[in-house]
Order: C-alpha cells, then sequence, then structure tokens
C-alpha cells in the first residue's frame, strides 16, 4: 500500500473536484476517478470492469451510484459493489480529505 497525497489544502481540493464533477487523476502511474459530493470524496477505477467504458463520462445517481455510460451498469461509490449489471465489483481506493489535501491510499 501507498499514500499518495493531492494538493496543499482541504480548501484547494474542494476547488480542484467541483461538486459531482467526475475527474480522471494520475496517481503514481495508475489513472483513476475521484468525485466529490459535498464534502464526500470517492476515488475508484476509471474504466468499468465490464468493457472498459469511461467511468469518466458516466453519470451519479440521487442513490451516489456511478452509472456506465456504455451498458448502464451501476456501482456503489462507497463500497464498489455493482447493483445492476454482470460484472465484477468496481475497484475502489480508500482516501481521506485532510487540512493539508486529500490522502488517496493505492494498492
Amino acid at each position: 500500500m501507498k499514500k499518495y497525497t493531492l494538493g496543499n489544502s482541504k480548501e484547494e481540493i474542494l476547488l480542484m473536484f467541483p461538486q459531482k464533477s467526475i475527474k480522471k487523476v494520475l496517481v503514481g502511474e495508475k489513472k483513476i476517478a475521484v468525485v466529490r459530493i459535498g464534502l464526500e470524496i470517492y476515488s475508484f477505477q476509471s474504466n468499468c470492469p465490464h468493457r472498459g467504458a469511461s467511468l469518466i463520462n458516466g453519470i451519479i445517481n440521487v442513490s451516489q451510484e456511478i452509472i456506465c455510460p456504455l451498458h448502464e451498469y451501476r456501482f456503489d461509490m462507497k463500497s464498489g459493489n455493482v447493483i445492476v449489471g454482470s460484472c465484477q465489483d468496481l475497484e475502489i481506493y480508500p482516501n481521506n480529505l485532510t487540512d493539508t489535501g486529500l490522502e488517496i491510499i493505492m494498492p
């Protein structure tokens, strides 16, 4: 496990990740998706495990699920569990928003 820190302050992270805007971020050598809802930050693999469609182009519903734009598979952003669809769960990356930035833990 390795910890990466984005930004230098909580305020910088809140500006970096506008509300419900999915961003692709390079963490180490891996491109991941990061989205903010309120003060909650979710980080997960950037491509759908089913057919590799970019989740950056996905939609977030009111249940805080990411919906794949290709086949409309739905994933819980907190657990990574597939809610609708028949594929592997989404890989998620634990994170922590602190006064000194966003810490993301990568395997």
